[in-house]
């Protein structure tokens, strides 16, 4: 076993013991990976339908990503803003090009980026807009997710994630998801920003009917509302498009990114937005110590030009309509659905099933690592490289476990 002598169990009674049991993983221990496959300790290999929550889909461990590491990392990892790199306006560059963006604000984690947006567009809010001081709202939606923090919590509907947590932040009006009449009648003149998943992922890849997106985007324009996409997990190519805004033709006033900005090498997210929202931050207002430092920058370049340059926002669109027509064809009774866009989907079971993490696993036994969410429901998101026979391969599997089980 490589670099240890530890079993699996011994490794997995010291993660008990010594850490916090704010997780429930499948009882495997990963190694290694390279693209698509993932190795535990004792040289089982796994097929990985989860890709760290879409933070790789370039795939594990993308050689050309890890060379612009290890090149970084060999000159400058580190400035912390008070000084300028050479890494950081190149980043923006390139970034802004690509998503037709007009400023950026990077930081290191998806919640980070959703806290940014939070600070950015009540000030927003205030100084442009006109809200009276300390009345700011944002519309936020039900079943949706955007991190871990005390503000961003104090928002969700999910009880575990909300319970024992607060006192919270005031200033959030929640609306059911998929309505766009809902979001209308809740603006009110202090209303400064909508911020919502274009699909709700961790809330069971809830796709929203079609003309939603482009019903909030007119209203918000009409209302002088910013409309905040957050696309920290079905941007950068998960859905077949590189954000998931373009399945409607619409473009967000602020888009957040994270996860696959990283293909998986190192945290780094960003806020990409337009003159007006970001432009109302001033000098010590915000920042981060490692927000856009050489090597997130490094890493994030590397990782935008694999995406583009080697198709993998192509392959999501072609092999996730594939892998979705082939598990809708498994006949399975206790399935009660299956939806997806691109490599972001859902095999969602009747409640009588007795429970997803059942199935979860029982496929890693099959060598499938995946994840349930919302007790019922089992995502599939694999790295965006995945090829045909590669989902032969799984849905061939899927297929015997849910029969079996």
């Amino acid at each position: 076993m490589s670099g240890t002598s530890k079993t699996a169990q011994q490794l997995i009674d010291i993660e008990s013991t010594l850490g916090a049991h704010n997780y429930h993983p499948l009882d495997v221990v990963l190694t290694r990976g390279e693209g698509v496959w993932v190795w535990d300790v004792d040289g089982t290999k796994y097929l990985d339908c989860l890709s760290a929550y879409s933070a790789v889909n370039q795939g594990h461990c993308h050689p050309k990503i890890r060379e612009a590491m290890i090149e970084q990392a060999g000159k400058l990892t580190l400035t912390s803003r008070a000084f300028r790199n050479d890494q950081l306006p190149r980043f923006y560059e390139e970034i802004c090009a690509l998503t037709n963006s007009h400023k950026v604000l990077p930081m290191n984690s998806g919640a980070e980026a959703v806290e940014t947006v939070i600070k950015a567009t009540r000030k927003w809010g205030y100084e442009v807009k006109g809200v009276p001081e300390d009345k700011a709202e944002i519309i936020v939606f039900e079943n949706g997710f955007h991190g871990r923090t005390i503000t961003i919590v104090g928002f969700s509907t999910d009880p575990t994630a909300r319970n024992g947590f607060g006192p919270f932040t005031p200033g959030f009006k929640i609306v059911p998801f998929g309505d766009a009449a809902v979001v209308e009648k809740a603006i009110t003149p202090n209303t400064v920003a909508v911020l919502v998943e274009p699909i709700q992922g961790e809330g069971g890849v809830i796709i929203p009917p079609d003309g939603y997106l482009t019903a909030l985007r007119e209203m918000c324009t009409r209302e002088n509302v910013v409309l905040v996409l957050d696309e920290i997990q079905t941007g950068l190519g998960r859905t077949g498009k590189l954000f998931a805004e373009e399945h409607e033709g619409i473009e967000a006033d602020v888009t957040l990114v994270g996860k696959a900005l990283s293909g998986g090498y190192y945290p780094i997210s960003a806020v990409l937005s337009n003159t007006e929202v970001l432009g109302v931050l001033k000098p010590g207002e915000h920042g981060s110590t490692f927000g856009g430092n050489p090597l997130a920058c490094a890493i994030a370049r590397a990782a935008l030009k694999v995406l583009v340059e080697e198709g993998m926002i192509d392959n999501a669109a072609k092999q996730g309509t594939y892998f979705v027509d082939g598990l809708k064809k498994l006949r399975v009774n206790e399935i009660k659905e299956v939806r997806g866009r691109g490599l972001l989907i859902a095999v969602e079971f009747h409640e009588e099933a007795g429970g997803a993490r059942q199935y979860t696993e029982a496929l890693k036994e099959a060598g499938i690592l995946c994840k349930e969410t919302h007790d019922n429901i089992v995502r599939f998101a694999p790295p965006l490289i995945i090829t045909k026979d590669q989902i032969d391969w799984a849905l061939e599997r899927i297929e015997k476990v849910l029969r079996d089980a």
